[in-house]
Order: structure tokens, then sequence, then C-alpha cells
């Protein structure tokens, strides 16, 4: 159980900035410059839509059930090579269609309204922007509301909306469902790294889950803009859903920005850097950015799920005696409060994180 003093860490926060919704109610032609970004190069995307991610199919990763070791291997495949796949036949469709629709509902809300869920200074959760560190920095085009329902013990209520009237029971619910299937996934890669897949139910069993929920407006200048900066997670295990059917997820494959085609009740899931460090590179978080709609809005829920507090963020160590130390730990190891702190403390770049914590 996580101690009381646990509760009270103060990591960090993100700057107050303007609210990106109200901004776009304003139906602006020219973009505020704080916004533009003129580095961006639309040209990369991969045109193929048939290059996609894997799919992978969760009722096939029964033990004993016909097509397990086929989809086992598919699995530890997307990890290695693509670091994102798409999860099909779940089990928590009920819970995610009700979660949609109360993040819908936030997001309706009038701005005063939402606002009483606003962030406060020093404190990651509530309704703003995220990694905002400094005054002259480029926005994001969208807005978020962040969550830790869990640690239950950990729970902030400030932040737990009462309207919609069924928020709270719906995160609840939402909240358990997505913690068991990262963790029977969890435990099926441990597997197929060679490791106790208990080594990761142990860590991940009771972990820090965060729930950010996205609203990306429409833009009137959309290739001037990103939704989210380019990065990879660093988490352990990330689980998306689309919420509405406005598209905008890329991923960086061989360099390209690859659109995703979200398949109609999937789970969107990727390898965190947690994962990367943890797996000594054998899997590797991705790179992946928003792009926003000259139109539409874009909502998604993005589901992050990190070790207990107390676990070390370092490769396993059961991994490197497996390895025989070939080429030894590629990352070094830290405490997750040191390892949190560095996070909440660096913008989103790239993999600007795990090049901070990579041994040259």
């Amino acid at each position: 159980m996580e101690s009381e003093a646990a509760s009270k860490r103060v990591l960090g926060g993100s700057l107050p900035v303007e609210n990106v919704q109200s901004l776009a109610s304003k139906r602006l032609q020219d973009v505020p410059n704080r916004y533009v970004r003129p580095d961006i190069d639309f040209n990369e995307v991969v045109a193929n839509e048939s290059f996609q991610i894997p799919v992978i199919d969760m009722s096939k990763l029964q033990i004993g059930r016909s097509g397990f070791d086929e989809e086992l291997a598919k699995l530890h495949f997307a990890c290695k090579d693509w670091g994102f796949f798409q999860l099909i036949n779940h089990g928590a469709k009920e819970a995610i269609e009700k979660m949609k629709g109360v993040t819908e509902e936030f997001f309706k809300l009038p701005l005063e309204e939402k606002k009483e869920y606003a962030q406060l200074p020093n404190n990651i959760e509530g309704y703003g922007q995220a990694f905002v560190l400094s005054e002259d920095q480029k926005l994001d085009w969208g807005d978020m509301f962040f969550i830790l329902p869990l640690p239950i013990s950990q729970r902030n209520m400030r932040y737990w909306p009462t309207n919609p009237t069924s928020f709270r029971s719906t995160l609840d619910e939402y909240s358990a469902e997505l913690h068991k299937v990262s963790l029977s996934l969890l435990m099926l890669m441990g597997k197929n790294l060679g490791v106790d897949p208990q080594i990761f139910n142990t860590m991940f069993g009771n972990c820090i889950q965060g729930i950010r929920m996205n609203y990306y407006p429409p833009c009137a200048q959309p290739n001037k803009v990103l939704g989210l900066t380019p990065h990879s997670d660093a988490t352990g295990l990330t689980l998306l859903i689309q919420v509405n059917e406005v598209e905008g997820l890329q991923i960086k494959k061989n360099g390209k920005w690859v659109p995703i085609k979200p398949i109609e009740g999937a789970i969107i899931v990727n390898i965190g850097d947690i994962l990367e460090i943890m797996s000594n590179g054998e899997y590797s978080s991705i790179e992946h950015r928003a792009i926003v709609n000259l139109e539409k809005e874009r909502l998604s829920i993005a589901g992050f799920h990190n070790p207990s507090f107390d676990t070390k963020i370092g490769p396993l160590l059961e991994l490197l005696a497996k390895k025989n130390n070939e080429n030894g730990a590629k990352y070094k190891t830290l405490s997750h409060e040191d390892y949190m702190r560095m996070v909440i403390s660096t913008k989103l770049d790239g993999k600007s994180v795990l090049d901070q914590i990579k041994i040259e």
C-alpha cells in the first residue's frame, strides 16, 4: 500500500495557457503565432492506406485456446517491430462506450464549469494542457482533462466531475476494466520476453493509472498546427480509445508518419518508455503525434499504466541474467519518483526522456 507521504509528493505541473476550445470558437482565420509549427513536414506521411499496425485478437490469447501460440507470436512481433497494435475482442466494450459518452458530455459543458476542474500549480491532474514549461513554448491545438484513478487510495476527488452525473461511476468502471486488460497484456508480454509473467503482475497490479481525455477542436489552418507534439509515452503501457469518427493519430515508422485507421470497437495499444527500459530495448516505444481537422473536432481517451511507485525503473534483472548480460544494461536504473520528476519537467520532444536514461 502507498504511504500517506507518497500521496503528498509534489512532482511538478504545467503552466496555465489559453483554452483552445474557446479560442477555436472565435473562428479565427489566422492561428495565433504560439500555435504555428513551421517545422511540420506533412509530406513525410505514408500515402499507402494498407500500411497499418498489427491487429491482435485478445480472445485467442487464453492459454489452451486454439491459436494461442500463433497469436502470442503476433503480439511479440507487434511489440518488437511496431510498438503499436490494435486490440480486438478485449471484453471492455460496454465500459468503453459509457466512457465515450461522459467524455463528450464533459467537453460540451460551458468553459466556466470545466474550469472548476482546472489544473492547480505543481499538479499534473486537471483540465488544461500538459508539459507546458515556458512562456515561449509552442503550444498544441488541443485541451485535455487528466485524472489519476489508480491506485484508489490516491484518488483526488476534487478533479472528478459530478456533471455529467454518471461521470464518477463511469470512470470508476472504465478504470477497472482498462487496468484488467493492461495487466493481461503485460503478463503475456512477460511470457514473450522470457521472464516470469508474475514480475509484471507484481509491478503493475497496484499500478499508477492516468486517464487523459483529449479534445482537439477544428482549425482553419490545420497544416500549421499540431494537436499533440511528436513524442513517445513515458509510461509502461498506453491504451487509447477513439471517441468519435475523426482520425488524427499518426505514428513514426522508418522515418515516415503512418496515419492510423482505428477499427471500430478496438483499443489502440502502444509500448511506453518504461517497457522499453524494462525490456532493455527488446520492445520499443514509438513516436506518435496527433493532427487536427479543418471542419470537425476529434476526441480520444488515453489510459496510461505505470508500475507501482515503489518499483525501480530500469532493465529487468531476470532479463539481463537470461540474456547472459549481452552488452549489459542499455539504460540506467532510477527510483520511480526521480523518473517521474524528470518526465514532468521535460517538454514533449520525440524520445527525449529515454535519451536522458540511455547508457552510452
